[in-house]
């Protein structure tokens, strides 16, 4: 039985973990009181006493917790942003490619994605490694989320009674271009330029769409939408991230499609002129914490979605 810390619990994130993990028979959570979590030397003890440790804190304070490791044989898995493109760290993604899963098998140290740069780099990434479009493509990206995806802040903005009336429509965000998710989108897919990147906050708990629209001459010479459809389908053919010829209803794509559920659904719509590539996914499933738990068990070597709302 592997025994497991996460160092965050109280936030969104660690709480959705902690539900994933609290009724399984193969691990023992490692729980601190409210006054221990707040003191280093207990967290400091948890730390490397676990077998994996996830991490589900603000960038800063992520660091803080890896420097605390010394013992060698601690697994820890980050929530945050603050390893995604860091040396020696493996990216949580292993539907990608065999590169990324073996990585996560061998690695002691995983980032987990981000929300928004999941459905990116699920989308784009397949697409440049089969050079159907090249490093130096100008892209677009589109997000629609839910609101946990803001922590407990924006959660109780949403929530409350008397709320900011603006609060009622979407909102759109990361307008200067300085999204803290572009600079793993750009590294992990290869592409020489980060996308413009428009994401919108909207007036539902969870769930996720990214759009990456796409014109036919886009596409490197000789390649059409079918080329496309073809490397998703190559690509994504595991239980957890899915290729679906269409997902739409009577011509609607829901962001809450997969609201509640850790899995990935990929589609492609449009024509052969113009056309648009989707995600849809849960921002705390996929986007979060399910794929730490999925990342968690590929560690421990039990099937990828042990544990997971498929």
């Amino acid at each position: 039985m592997k025994k497991i810390f996460i160092d965050g619990k109280a936030g969104t994130t660690g709480l959705r973990i902690y539900e994933r993990l609290s009724d399984r028979k193969d691990v023992s959570l490692i729980l601190l009181s409210d006054e221990e979590r707040k003191d280093p030397t207990a967290r400091r003890n948890a730390l490397n006493s676990c077998d994996i440790a996830f991490l589900c804190l603000p960038d800063d304070a992520a660091r803080e917790s890896v420097s605390m490791i010394e013992n060698p044989e601690v697994v820890v898995i980050d929530a945050s942003t603050a390893h995604r493109t860091e040396a020696g760290w493996n990216y949580g993604f292993p539907e990608l490619s065999e590169k990324f899963e073996n990585g996560i098998y061998k690695s002691k140290r995983i980032a987990v994605p981000g929300c928004h740069a999941s459905g990116f780099i699920a989308l784009v990434y397949p697409l440049v490694k089969a050079g159907i479009i090249s490093p130096d493509a100008l892209l677009s990206c589109h997000s629609v989320t839910g609101y946990s995806g803001g922590g407990k802040k924006m959660i109780a903005d949403y929530e409350d009674s008397e709320r900011f009336e603006l609060l009622d429509y979407p909102r759109q965000y990361g307008i200067t271009q300085q999204h803290k998710h572009l600079k793993e989108m750009k590294y992990i897919t290869g592409i020489d330029n980060a996308p413009v990147f428009s994401p919108i906050v909207s007036d539902f708990y969870s769930g996720m769409e990214v759009t990456v629209p796409m014109f036919a001459k886009n596409l490197n010479e000789g390649f059409t939408i079918e080329d496309v459809k073809n490397a998703y389908r190559s690509t994504y053919t595991g239980k957890i991230v899915t290729y679906k010829e269409s997902v739409d209803d009577g011509g609607f794509l829901s962001a809450g499609i997969l609201s509640g559920k850790d899995t990935m659904t990929v589609t492609v719509c449009g024509n052969e002129e113009r056309f648009v590539l989707v995600a849809l996914y849960d921002n705390l499933g996929k986007g979060a914490s399910g794929a730490a738990v999925e990342c968690m068990n590929m560690v421990m070597g039990v099937p990828p979605e042990t544990g997971l709302v498929i």
